[in-house]
């Protein structure tokens, strides 16, 4: 039985993407990547979906949840409360775009490298060995309606996430995936995705793990 822990924001949570602010829903659980990537894996692989809206890589939000949406800082507990585990699935960085944190799409990706870090140091117990890691881009954000002067400036920095994202995983020798190669981001709000992207990230990511686990 393999433990498999998603780590990331709304996407991984499944949010359904939002008209206006005022419509925060959510897939139902097997329609969310993850809820997907279980299916796909069956009954020998237990998958862990630990998603947070507004999640961030290194950064407390001063305008939303302040320290609870640091995902530097919580991993640590995440690793702990779940171990032991074989692989960690990492994709956040979509909330690193937001103006209010003025970072480059470089120090996102450094961002999300201190996250790989921390899972690779893992003392992860009982095993004697840290779990495996899959560092996954987000996708490109696209036109943002109400959204857009919260991501003022994210759209064009999201476009270089994969190539800086691949220099993060390659200098760790990790697995990457660019979900931009595999997924959209949905019309509707620019930032979460259609049901049929969840479903697709999920495939994608599936076709991927056996072969993480396996090396």
């Amino acid at each position: 039985m393999a433990t498999i822990v998603c780590y990331g924001d709304s996407n991984t949570w499944g949010a359904i993407p939002m008209p206006s602010r005022a419509e925060l829903n959510r897939f139902a659980p097997a329609d969310r990547w993850p809820g997907v990537l279980q299916e796909k894996l069956g009954p020998t692989h237990t998958v862990i979906a630990e998603g947070l809206n507004g999640r961030t890589t290194t950064h407390d939000d001063p305008a939303d949840g302040g320290p609870v949406k640091n995902g530097h800082r919580f991993l640590p507990v995440i690793l702990d409360s779940h171990a032991p585990i074989d692989l960690v699935i990492i994709k956040l960085g979509t909330n690193d775009l937001k103006m209010r944190f003025s970072v480059p799409a470089y120090d996102i990706a450094d961002g999300a490298g201190r996250l790989v870090d921390l899972v690779l140091a893992a003392r992860n117990a009982p095993a004697k060995a840290p779990p495996k890691v899959l560092l996954v881009a987000p996708a490109p954000l696209v036109q943002m309606g109400w959204i857009a002067d919260m991501f003022q400036g994210g759209t064009e920095k999201s476009k270089s996430l994969g190539k800086e994202y691949r220099r993060v995983a390659e200098d760790r020798g990790i697995a990457f995936l660019d979900a931009g190669t595999v997924i959209t981001s949905s019309p509707i709000d620019g930032i979460h995705l259609d049901k049929d992207m969840q479903r697709k990230l999920g495939e994608a990511i599936a076709a991927m793990v056996p072969g993480i686990l396996a090396g």
